[in-house]
């Protein structure tokens, strides 16, 4: 019974951060970017800090970078001239 327990708790922890991170996947959609589905529109593989990027990701990034913003702006895409 303990071990059923341990098991379901860290299957909810596990599950917390990918579907915080689905919210960037829905805001692009909602912004008018229906191509964005999942995360792989932006990371290679599954999305890790630091983990590698696609064009589209490496865009975002450095968009980021120069706004000296806290967090990506997926309203930046508008001006993302790749696929």
């Amino acid at each position: 019974m303990r071990i059923a327990i341990l098991v379901a708790a860290s299957a909810l922890l596990l599950a917390i951060p990918a579907q915080a991170k689905a919210t960037f996947v829905k805001k692009a959609q909602d912004a008018g970017f229906p191509e964005v589905k999942n995360c792989t529109a932006c990371h290679v593989g599954t999305p890790k800090k630091g983990g590698e990027l696609t064009e589209r990701g490496k865009f975002l990034e450095k968009t980021k970078t120069e706004k000296k913003a806290a967090e990506v702006d997926l309203a930046w895409l508008k001006n993302y001239k790749g696929k």
